[in-house]
């Protein structure tokens, strides 16, 4: 343990949340913006998205359900306030454009829920936290795009509306991997547990036992 994790330790941070009865899968924002290298948004989220169709998988094996989010704008971003305004790159998620689409792999089926939002937590006035309540739901395992953004903040809006969020840093991405990093370790310290891969699957599994 480096001398950082021990201080952090030391005053109390870095608890377990544990595991929830009845996980759903959070998928954020893995759309073309983050995947085309024309994209303004470009991150090299390759890797990580086949991690996302490993997870995706799983939890569909499992009968976990899998919910996802993308971002779509009115054009001109009338329904965007101040991020649209503060992030230019934002336009390529006005109504119509292709970079606001899900990756052909990595796609939802019918009847599972698609969360379309205009600021970064997949919680803010979407009504996804009375959706999950409905559902019985109690924990968030989350992955998606980018961590710094709408990851870290979709996690913090879980922990704050009630539910556990276990973060999968494999399946997440961001457009450097320091940026990466520094917010997966303050969301382990304060807001959200982590998961491996095969943590995750094994989580499904269990649940379909």
């Amino acid at each position: 343990m480096s001398r950082l994790d021990d201080d952090y330790a030391n005053a109390g941070f870095n608890k377990s949340l544990g595991f929830g009865a009845a996980p759903v899968l959070l998928v954020v924002d893995f759309v073309m913006a983050y995947l085309e290298p024309d994209s303004p948004l470009y991150a090299g989220v390759e890797k990580e998205l086949s991690v996302n169709e490993r997870l995706v998988a799983a939890a569909r094996t499992a009968g976990v359900p899998v919910i996802w989010t993308n971002v779509e704008y009115e054009p001109g971003g009338a329904d965007g306030g101040h991020f649209y305004r503060k992030i230019g790159a934002l336009t390529v998620f006005d109504r119509g454009s292709p970079l606001g689409a899900f990756p052909p792999t990595l796609q939802p089926e019918p009847g599972e829920r698609v969360v379309t939002k205009q600021y970064p937590s997949a919680f803010f006035d979407t009504g996804l936290a009375d959706a999950l309540r409905e559902m019985g739901a109690d924990c968030c395992v989350i992955t998606g795009l980018t961590t710094s953004g709408c990851v870290r903040a979709s996690a913090l809006d879980a922990l704050q509306n009630g539910f556990i969020p276990l973060v999968v840093p494999d399946a997440c991405g961001d457009r450097h991997q320091g940026v990466h990093d520094a917010n997966i370790f303050d969301l382990q310290a304060k807001y959200a547990d982590l998961l491996t891969v095969d943590e995750a699957e094994v989580y499904f599994s269990r649940l379909s036992d």
